[in-house]
């Protein structure tokens, strides 16, 4: 359970959102919030239960209004990291404001995910029956973590390229192992192909959208 200052209201002084057992408490106030957290806490305790003393804290949502300094700016929520970030309005201005995007958790999950896909060694197929195979999950992904700050999943999505290298390498012998050659062999096939792995409007996005 998370307490996060410095938001909107319900419950006098508070609004919850939640899943499953995760549940997230906006406060207009730290006061608000800690006096939220005890009553919480309280009621727990007579159902028997304890609060996650790890997942359980009072976080700030910083941004561009809210300019206090406080120890906690940062909270994870259903694969989501909601911390300040840079964003951009209408016009073009810059300003700070309270986002999510895919959480470091999230990232390390989706590329233990890749690596146990051993791609380099699927010589046998054609790199568009690649593409056939792994797209539906290259999909999910980026329909899910894509919907905020979707560039941040670029650097995580990368992999599966440096992975796909992998593969033209063992799979076409005459480039001679070279991964220069390979990636050029492969961007090659962004600029042919530019839509048949899901995830290449985002790690090729200056190619795919010429």
């Amino acid at each position: 359970m998370r307490s996060t200052g410095g938001c909107s209201a319900a419950t006098r002084t508070s609004r919850s959102s939640g899943y499953a057992d995760d549940v997230i408490v906006h406060c207009k106030s730290e006061y608000a919030a800690k006096q939220v957290l005890r009553e919480i806490d309280q009621r727990m305790a007579e159902c028997g239960l304890v609060l996650h003393p790890d997942k359980t804290k009072v976080v700030y949502c910083k941004d561009g209004q809210r300019r206090r300094n406080y120890s906690e700016t940062h909270f994870d929520f259903l694969g989501y990291r909601f911390q300040p970030r840079c964003a951009q309005c209408r016009g073009g201005e810059l300003f700070l404001s309270f986002l999510p995007a895919v959480s470091v958790k999230a990232g390390k999950s989706i590329r233990q995910t890749m690596r146990s896909w051993k791609t380099h060694r699927w010589t046998q197929l054609k790199i568009e029956e690649l593409a056939t195979s792994f797209n539906p999950v290259l999909r999910g992904w980026i329909n899910y973590y894509g919907k905020f700050y979707k560039s941040k999943l670029a650097p995580i999505l990368g992999q599966f390229d440096y992975a796909l290298v992998r593969w033209v390498k063992r799979k076409y012998k005459r480039l001679g192992g070279s991964p220069t050659w390979a990636r050029a062999w492969l961007k090659r096939v962004v600029a042919q192909q530019s839509g048949l792995f899901a995830h290449w409007h985002i790690t090729y996005a200056g190619m795919t959208e010429r």
